[in-house]
């Protein structure tokens, strides 16, 4: 019997061990804007690209996680699998509902929804709140905040009073927290920065209006070494198409010692 403790002491190690070295290969967060039939610019992904995305992903052994999961496994110690990648979806365009929604049902993808909501209901290209509950609906569909309206930080700051650009931040932040729960009754503990426009004040400004992880679009992997209130995504864009995608993340995988 006095060998049974050391044993357990020996295996409770290894597992740590081993958990800490899948965590440190951190995870790959994409960030989508807008689906459509053919590309209409920039910022919108063919609906086809997308699902040869998704297909070539999972064949080169990437796991799909909740956004939620990823943060546990980077910042709280739960294990990561290898090649761990969560998907965020930004605007709340009404394509994601129209286009997007059928592929997430189908292939049961956990998505996370950066929403700013004063376009809800009320932009011809948005969602609409009854569409947005609808797709709440769906397991590991989770709904978060993108600030109140997508503003510029940085053109804001430059035009307002010091006075005038702080109330400015807070209304941006706390309000689509306090909007979102009376809509969908979601308590909203994440936020995407607009244009991926992030410093330490705004980071501050974050933490006192609730949040607890703010991302940006740094492209390149999130590890556990990362700020909090900066966590780096990939902006996906059609001209990447499917290749560009998996050579640009495959690119960033650590090399295995």
């Amino acid at each position: 019997m006095r060998n049974v403790l050391p044993m357990r002491r020996v295996l409770c190690l290894l597992l740590l061990c081993a958990s800490a070295r899948i965590s440190a290969q951190g995870a790959a967060i994409l960030c989508y804007h807008r689906f459509a039939p053919g590309a209409l610019d920039s910022m919108t992904l063919r609906t086809a690209v997308f699902e040869q995305q998704i297909s070539r992903l999972r064949a080169e052994g990437y796991r799909f996680l909740p956004l939620q999961a990823v943060l546990e496994g980077l910042y709280h110690g739960a294990p990561l699998p290898d090649k761990a990648i969560a998907i965020t979806v930004d605007d709340g365009h009404r394509s994601v509902y129209t286009e997007l929604r059928p592929i997430i049902v189908r292939e049961r993808l956990p998505v996370t929804l950066f929403i700013y909501p004063s376009a809800i209901s009320n932009a011809g290209y948005a969602m609409t709140w009854e569409q947005l509950a609808e797709m709440q609906q769906i397991p590991d569909i989770d709904i978060e905040s993108q600030t109140y309206w997508h503003p510029n930080f940085s053109m804001e700051k430059r035009r307002l009073s010091p006075e005038a650009y702080a109330a400015f931040v807070e209304k941006q932040l706390t309000l689509p927290r306090t909007t979102l729960n009376r809509k969908l009754g979601v308590n909203v503990t994440l936020l995407a920065w607009p244009f991926g426009i992030r410093d330490a004040t705004l980071d501050q400004a974050a933490a006192s209006a609730g949040y607890r992880y703010a991302f940006t679009i740094d492209g390149r992997h999130a590890h556990a070494g990362d700020p909090p209130y900066a966590i780096p995504r990939y902006l996906v864009v059609d001209a990447q198409g499917v290749d560009g995608l998996l050579e640009r993340i495959a690119a960033a995988e650590p090399t295995r010692q």
